[in-house]
């Protein structure tokens, strides 16, 4: 029997984007004459672009606008910023072993397409999967990760109940719980932070087997 496919979040789980994520959303601010309300931190990482701008903006009356924020942060990480992102290791030698296994790899991730599809360009990744889904590839945009999700197993025909999904916070747990599959945790922080061997280890052997 062929195994389940294995979907993957990507920031913080495949790769460590803060870096370019948070100059990208400085140099917005910096380019529009105003400045963040609250630290850019990597904790902001993850969530949606608009709600995170919102935080970022406050209540403040006057200043630029959300939308304008996003559309300056949009130009800066298209154009330039997405190059930051930074591989977490042990993740490739663990998608060769999925793949030798002749597992499906999907991303569905929060993060805008295009730049998602840069990234995997950028790092070499793209043909390591099969599809690439985030809020914006479906129409009209998703409004949620289990509703990407959602989309995903039933496009492909996939066996939920028998598919990773694999991420790094709460909300990728509870959108895996919402679209029917189980989710599995990397073992560490955002951005890659040192795991021990026991965890790492027990870590891939899940991944390498159905839930």
């Amino acid at each position: 029997m062929t195994l389940a496919p294995v979907l993957f979040d990507l920031d913080g789980t495949l790769i460590d984007s803060a870096p370019s994520i948070l100059a990208s959303m400085g140099a917005a601010f910096a380019d529009l004459g105003t400045a963040p309300v609250c630290p850019l931190e990597p904790s902001l990482i993850g969530p949606p672009l608009i709600p995170t701008l919102r935080k970022l903006r406050g209540d403040a009356p006057g200043g630029p606008s959300v939308e304008e924020l996003a559309a300056a942060f949009k130009a800066h990480y298209d154009r330039e910023g997405y190059r930051g992102s930074v591989v977490i290791e042990p993740m490739p030698a663990l998608m060769d072993e999925l793949a030798a296994q002749r597992r499906e790899l999907y991303i569905v991730t929060n993060k805008r397409l295009h730049p998602t599809l840069l990234i995997l360009e950028h790092l070499g990744w793209r043909t390591r999967f099969r599809g690439v889904y985030a809020l914006d590839a479906l129409t009209p945009a998703a409004t949620s990760k289990a509703q990407v999700l959602q989309h995903v197993v039933a496009t492909h025909g996939l066996p939920a109940a028998r598919c990773w999904y694999v991420g790094d916070r709460d909300e990728d747990a509870e959108a895996a719980q919402a679209a029917g599959l189980p989710c599995l945790r990397v073992p560490w922080g955002y951005g890659g932070d040192t795991v021990s061997a026991a965890s790492l280890a027990d870590f891939r052997q899940r991944l390498l087997r159905e839930p």
